[in-house]
């Protein structure tokens, strides 16, 4: 069984599209091979286009998806739309598709508009000499705000999922890997929190806080305290796994 939906404007290639989906194994170019999802991208005419196909759901979150839930591929259509809705960038969404049996979900897909861009935001952590790079961290900044300030949280707000397009003096910022959102409205602690997935050096704080203190007419100490704390407890909990795990295989050899 298919759920098949696909944008209005989209749909004279709807056909094409679906051939993507079903050849999607023999086809397409790689972009990302993860061991949970996979992204690859297609020519249909003119148009370049990216499919997202997430990893097989086990038996409960298989009946989950198809029952209680909405599929990660459907979350992440809704959302781009409600991103463009609200002036924010994300790469266009065409559709996304739902294949299922009477259990539960087997496989879904999510497609849209394939994105050539400049860089991601890991560029700005591991390049500290970039061009512009303090320029960038402030409109970066705007950029956050505006999401915040229309009550989106993105739970997934980590480097690799803002890529950066060089638009002249300006940048542009999209969006990516959206099934993870919540709604909601956002005081300035979880605004802070939802900065801490960023892996930000002091430096990086500093000039985001004091941004954001500027645009949010929130006093500098505040925001640059509640952006540091967050962060750095991110950090930490991040390394100890990391550590944890090196302990663990160390001691199974």
């Amino acid at each position: 069984m298919q759920t098949i939906h696909i944008h209005d404007k989209f749909k004279a290639i709807e056909a094409q599209l679906l051939a993507c989906i079903s050849n999607f194994e023999t086809q397409g170019e790689y972009v990302t091979k993860g061991e949970r999802n996979v992204i690859k991208s297609f020519e249909i005419g003119a148009e370049t286009i990216t499919i997202k196909s997430f990893k097989t759901p086990k038996v409960i979150n298989s009946f989950v998806y198809k029952h209680l839930r909405k599929s990660k591929a459907k979350r992440s259509f809704e959302y781009a739309v409600k991103l463009l809705d609200c002036n924010i960038l994300t790469p266009f969404p065409i559709g996304y598709v739902e294949e299922s049996s009477a259990t539960g979900l087997k496989h879904s897909f999510y497609i849209c508009r394939h994105l050539d861009y400049d860089f991601d935001f890991r560029v700005l952590i591991h390049n500290p000499e970039l061009d512009h790079r303090d320029e960038i961290l402030k409109q970066f900044t705007h950029f956050t705000y505006q999401l915040h300030e229309n009550n989106i949280n993105f739970l997934d707000h980590s480097p690799g999922n803002t890529l950066i397009v060089e638009n002249g003096p300006k940048y542009d910022f999209y969006l990516i890997d959206l099934n993870r959102m919540q709604f909601e409205v956002m005081d300035l602690p979880k605004r802070m929190e939802n900065l801490k997935r960023l892996w930000l050096s002091k430096k990086m704080i500093r000039i985001i806080a004091t941004e954001y203190a500027l645009i949010s007419n929130e006093p500098f100490e505040n925001v640059y305290n509640l952006l540091l704390e967050s962060s750095q407890a991110f950090k930490r909990r991040i390394n100890r796994k990391k550590y944890l795990k090196r302990k663990y295989l160390n001691n199974k050899k």
